[in-house]
């Protein structure tokens, strides 16, 4: 596939007798790829694979040269994942997480990043302990990140949960214009696919 950002290459990967991905392979293009499916179907676990965060127990995954396989710490920096529903970062405020992201991230953006924190209405919170946000602005500062971030491979697990739909307005038409990029994948993990935005690729774990 020209323009491809990610490969995965015959993928192994389940959960004691439980078999996710058996020969699973897919190129992730630049732009955005949509993972949908059912409930359990595996749409995070693959996110999880993506990010380095599960390991295959068979195949690679690689972005260009740089695979998981031959160096792991590299390749993370060249990703965007978290888990929306983490409680890792709850004793440290938004401002805190940032300032981590910051300097983990080269190419991180401090005018992308002051957008989606005014888009997402997240400026009377960036000062709170994350524990004392609700759900939806814990996402959104996740969101935040992602963007800013500037990672080759940005991966969301179901973007618009929790949101209210002035923010998720602005999610979609901020997508709709990162998405021509050449040089930036995003990888989103949900039910089905926003009839207003337009994608790349999609991948459908039900069939």
């Amino acid at each position: 596939m020209s323009n491809t950002i990610l490969q995965a290459q015959d993928l192994v990967f389940g959960f004691a007798a439980h078999q996710i991905f058996k020969q699973f392979s897919v190129n992730i293009p630049a732009g955005i790829t949509y993972v949908v499916g059912d409930e359990s179907s595996g749409k995070s676990t693959l996110l999880r694979l993506f990010a380095g965060n599960l390991l295959p127990q068979a195949g690679s995954i690689a972005i260009g040269s740089l695979s998981q396989t031959n160096d792991l710490a590299s390749y993370k920096k060249h990703i965007f994942w978290i888990d929306p529903r983490t409680s890792v970062y709850d004793q440290i405020s938004p401002n805190d997480f940032f300032d981590l992201q910051r300097r983990f991230y080269p190419a991180f953006d401090d005018a992308i990043l002051l957008d989606l924190i005014e888009g997402l209405s997240l400026s009377d919170h960036v000062s709170k302990a994350m524990y004392m946000l609700s759900a939806g602005s814990k996402r959104k500062v996740w969101l935040a990140t992602a963007f800013a971030s500037g990672a080759t491979v940005t991966l969301i697990d179901e973007p618009f949960a929790a949101l209210d739909k002035a923010s998720i307005n602005f999610l979609i038409n901020r997508l709709a214009t990162f998405a021509p990029s050449s040089s930036r994948a995003w990888v989103i993990a949900d039910y089905e696919v926003p009839t207003n935005l337009s994608i790349n690729s999609t991948i459908n774990l039900d069939l």
